[in-house]
């Protein structure tokens, strides 16, 4: 699934602590790394270094140099959950809707096309910024092969 982190904290030794768009709190030994990319160890060494480490742009990284990078895929997937934040349903909505698309490998014009909701609005609604309705929100889905299903708790 195709998970963006919003915030990024360092915490003891080399773990990282990520919340994501999916509301998802993740912690992640860095050390776990070090065997397959040694020039990470650098990070354990040099804690001045390992605590100046920024989310990129996107949120699809976290930069400490121009040598020094990881993605934030890895730590989502095999990170420790340790929290799950409150997300609006419209952000989930959109993270969801744009996670599956990706994952076909699917443009956001292909999906309009199938769907025959309006690109812009697509966009929107993956960016969280829409109020889609349900009827709306089922066509896209439906387009991308996924059945929508509502529960309570």
């Amino acid at each position: 699934m195709f998970c963006v982190a919003t915030s990024l904290r360092f915490l003891e030794d080399v773990t990282v602590e990520c919340t994501f768009e999916d509301g998802k709190i993740i912690q992640y030994d860095m050390s776990r790394m070090f065997k397959k990319f040694p020039q990470l160890e650098e990070l354990r060494r040099n804690r001045e270094l390992f605590l100046s480490g920024k989310l990129d742009i996107g949120g699809y990284g976290i930069v400490w140099n121009e040598n020094l990078d990881v993605d934030t895929w890895g730590i989502h997937d095999c990170g420790v959950v340790v929290g799950q934040e409150d997300v609006p349903l419209n952000r989930l909505i959109g993270v969801l809707l744009c996670g599956y698309r990706v994952e076909l490998g699917m443009s956001q014009k292909t999906l309009a096309k199938l769907s025959g909701i309006n690109q812009a609005d697509i966009s929107r609604i993956e960016d969280g910024k829409g109020n889609p309705t349900l009827k709306k929100i089922e066509k896209l889905f439906n387009a991308l092969g996924k059945t929508l299903e509502v529960s309570c708790k």
